[in-house]
């Protein structure tokens, strides 16, 4: 008798356990699907309006609040400042813990505490890393009025570059491939988005800039594009565009094994070309709904199809490619990253 009780209470014991193991499940369940409810999510977008991260980011934000439990409010925030260093380092440092903030920063925010850059003060491998937009090829171009038609011209003529601050891109950039080639670029930082520096570029103010990609290129100025008003001179990525397979590649320009690292280590980052991220040490469950939602929202086909008729060409980058690229990046011989930070320091 009492082994035929101990047996009916074993399960009545195992089956309350159960019951409260499920009550607690679903009570977790409702608590993350309650938390967006009635809340706002901001993205903070590294660069002024107009800019291809601009639109890129409100794009996202017009169609991730559906894929997020309790349907919150995606509201883009602009915040330039530092070539996007200013929105990466509120994300890092001062951002709620609690997935309400994430935003959009430069591709080379990744890397830009391994290369010494002023203002990157945070482990880009602690960022809440959600994915990328799109990959990206660049390129440099010059405006046509310019005797610069080529890169073999650019290594014998100057040319005056515009750049959406010191840290951007359009900065660093050309300063690599001058340490590194031999290109003569000379570069004037400050513009507010990249927008401005193309408005300049038209006016005389600038002879050409770089990087430009060629997504935001169709975008932003497809007149341009049909009235030849500028030329390319390469392109600026680990491969070439399908599109564009008579362009070189900056890499194809590597005088040397060493040229080809210093190169590789800058040009990378278009393999994430528009890479987002909350900050560090949210709660799990929370980077789960995120990085879930992002990636659910690159792939809905109301979001693709309205960033093909901007011109965006989508294509989700997931967080572990942008995670294991900076791993590999901070893997490379203290020699190439100290020469990559020495070219950055010219004026």
């Amino acid at each position: 008798m009492r082994a035929g009780q101990t047996a009916v209470q074993m399960r009545i014991a195992a089956g309350l356990f159960s019951a409260s193991m499920l009550l607690c499940l679903s009570s977790n369940a409702f608590a993350q699907a309650d938390f967006y409810a009635g809340k706002t999510v901001s993205i903070y977008i590294g660069f002024g309006p107009g800019g291809a991260y601009d639109l890129s980011a409100r794009v996202l934000a017009r169609h991730m609040g559906k894929h997020l439990a309790g349907t919150p409010q995606v509201v883009p925030k602009n915040m330039p400042g530092a070539g996007s260093l200013r929105a990466a380092s509120y994300i890092y440092s001062l951002a709620p813990k609690d997935g309400t903030e994430f935003g959009i920063f430069g591709r080379t925010a990744p890397i830009d505490p391994l290369l010494g850059t002023e203002g990157a003060k945070y482990d880009p491998l602690k960022f809440t890393w959600l994915g990328s937009t799109s990959n990206e090829v660049s390129t440099c171009v010059a405006w046509h009025t310019s005797p610069v038609k080529t890169a073999d011209d650019v290594m014998k003529n100057e040319l005056t570059v515009g750049a959406a601050g010191v840290t951007s891109p359009s900065a660093t950039l050309p300063k690599i491939f001058n340490a590194a080639l031999g290109m003569k670029f000379k570069v004037i930082s400050g513009y507010p988005a990249s927008a401005n520096a193309l408005t300049a570029m038209e006016s005389g103010e600038l002879a050409g800039f770089c990087s430009w990609g060629w997504v935001p290129m169709n975008s932003m100025r497809p007149d341009w594009i049909r009235d030849k008003k500028f030329n390319v001179l390469f392109q600026i990525a680990l491969r070439k565009h399908p599109d564009h397979p008579d362009v070189p590649l900056i890499l194809d320009f590597a005088r040397n094994d060493d040229d080809r690292q210093l190169l590789e280590l800058v040009v990378a980052p278009q393999q994430f070309a528009r890479p987002f991220a909350a900050p560090p040490d949210l709660p799990p469950e929370r980077t789960a709904q995120l990085r879930t939602a992002f990636e659910a929202t690159v792939n809905d086909p109301a979001f693709i199809e309205e960033s093909l008729r901007l011109k965006l060409e989508p294509e989700l980058v997931r967080y572990s490619e942008i995670e294991g690229i900076i791993k590999r990046l901070n893997s490379f011989p203290p020699a190439v990253i100290a020469r990559a930070r020495e070219a950055m320091q010219v004026k």
